[in-house]
């Protein structure tokens, strides 16, 4: 029993031994940046809100130029991004501490976005957003708390960031995005925008000025009223599908500024989602955790485009499992009348399902984006079928091809030589590594033959 006191106590020792020679170690390092904000405390008094002048000093005093210093040559710095360090190597984490990156509206998703790529050591932040921090949206920001209420939520996160990555350049600007800031707000030439808007009209103008500006920009939709993180995705805006404010978005830019970002024809009303002008998305009920997992998405997306690191992102393509018995069926009965017999295929509905959504992704393989999208993706199966590749060989995974009717016509007329020396212009849309196809299904193979 007193070897066993002396063993925890020795252990007791040494732990606090850690500690303290660690505090010691944080004390003695050289801090690279001062850390300063301005905060203006604001109290309720009667019956409206006052300005409380005394102000606390918490900002950066960096020059919000774009850091040329490598942050990963501070010892503390490279050991809190060790885990980056390891995942991207450190040539790619080195992009991503010299990146320069806005996030534009501080709410559930922004905060979380700005938390995350400030966690991951990007090097410069610039937080924008006009409001407050209120009690009600204490269910979702990322770091704010009730002695936080009533300051401005871009003075809130900088107050809390300063104290989880001081070394990063942290600007704040309690601004409404508009065409008088534009200038002010995306000058300076950002690597990424993140787009985290609420009102409609304002998501907007912001979304044309980046595209105007060719600068990269990943915008928030809906996350109100949703409760299926399983169903969120990365994807062009003119992919989204199921978001009335998608497109809503999209009917705004081709409308009011000649933006492409749907297709022509297609069958919206952004009334249905914007009864008022102004109307603000907020006001519809949110389940926290959805603004936060698409705050955190973004931020994954961001950082690994910064540290040029590949994600095989999942394919948008909403169809259900009549779709695919539609595409199975009428595979077999143009097999049995082409050859008699529908011996020759290879497939069932499941592996139907994976040739159509992971390798062509709902569409032919002659087109290289969506034209069809939402609704218009369901009525497009009307026209689509799949045939082999190559008619010499079975109707297996690895030899099918999802086209048009008048394409498959056409194909099954012509050779694989023909199709070669004509330069047929077929999409490449099968990239599956052995990893990913192991043990389910072959890895297909087809070339891309440019026209």
């Amino acid at each position: 029993m007193g070897e066993k006191v002396k063993l925890v106590m020795l252990l007791g020792g040494g732990a606090i031994l850690g500690s303290v020679s660690t505090l010691v170690l944080l004390k003695l390092l050289p801090r690279r940046r001062g850390q300063k904000y301005i905060e203006k405390d604001i109290s309720l008094q009667g019956h409206g809100l006052t300005l409380d002048t005394t102000e606390k000093d918490y900002s950066s005093n960096g020059d919000h130029q774009r850091a040329n210093v490598d942050l990963l040559k501070d010892e503390i710095v490279s050991e809190q991004l060790t885990r980056n360090i390891q995942f991207f190597g450190l040539d790619s984490q080195q992009k991503v501490t010299k990146s320069y990156v806005v996030v534009i509206g501080l709410g559930g998703v922004g905060s979380h976005a700005a938390s995350m790529l400030l966690r991951s050591g990007v090097g410069k932040l610039l937080l924008v957003d006009f409001d407050q921090v209120s009690l009600s949206s204490l269910n979702r920001h990322a770091v704010a708390t009730r002695a936080d209420v009533g300051t401005p939520k871009a003075h809130c996160l900088k107050k809390h960031f300063s104290s989880i990555f001081p070394e990063s350049n942290i600007e704040a600007k309690v601004l409404l995005y508009d065409a008088s800031t534009e200038e002010e707000i995306l000058s300076g030439n950002p690597d990424f925008v993140l787009d985290c808007i609420d009102n409609i009209d304002t998501k907007v103008s912001l979304l044309a000025a980046c595209v105007h500006r060719g600068v990269k920009v990943l915008s928030a939709t809906g996350a109100g009223a949703r409760a299926d993180p399983t169903r969120i995705r990365i994807a062009d805006l003119r992919e989204s599908t199921n978001d009335p404010l998608s497109r809503a978005v999209r009917q705004r830019l081709r409308k009011d500024h000649g933006i492409e970002g749907g297709p022509n024809g297609e069958e919206e009303n952004p009334s249905d989602y914007q009864i008022v002008p102004g109307f603000r998305v907020r006001i519809i009920p949110v389940l926290g955790t959805i603004p936060a997992i698409f705050g955190q998405i973004m931020a994954s997306y961001v950082v690994t485009q910064l540290a040029r690191f590949q994600v095989q992102t999942e394919p948008v393509v909403n169809l259900d499992m009549d779709h695919y018995r539609i595409l199975h069926q009428r595979l077999i009965e143009h097999e049995e009348l082409l050859c008699g017999t529908a011996t020759h295929v290879q497939v069932d509905v499941e592996e139907v399902m994976y040739v159509v959504k992971e390798l062509w992704h709902g569409r032919s393989a002659r087109e290289q984006i969506a034209k069809d999208v939402g609704r218009a993706m369901w009525r497009s199966i009307n026209e689509l079928m799949l045939v082999r590749w190559d008619q010499a060989q079975p109707a297996s995974v690895d030899n099918l091809i999802l086209l048009k009717f008048t394409e498959a016509d056409e194909h099954e007329q012509r050779t694989l030589d023909d199709i070669r020396k004509r330069g047929t212009r077929v999409f490449h849309k099968s990239d599956i590594s052995a990893s990913e196809s192991q043990g389910r299904f072959r890895v297909v193979n087809f070339h891309l033959h440019p026209a």
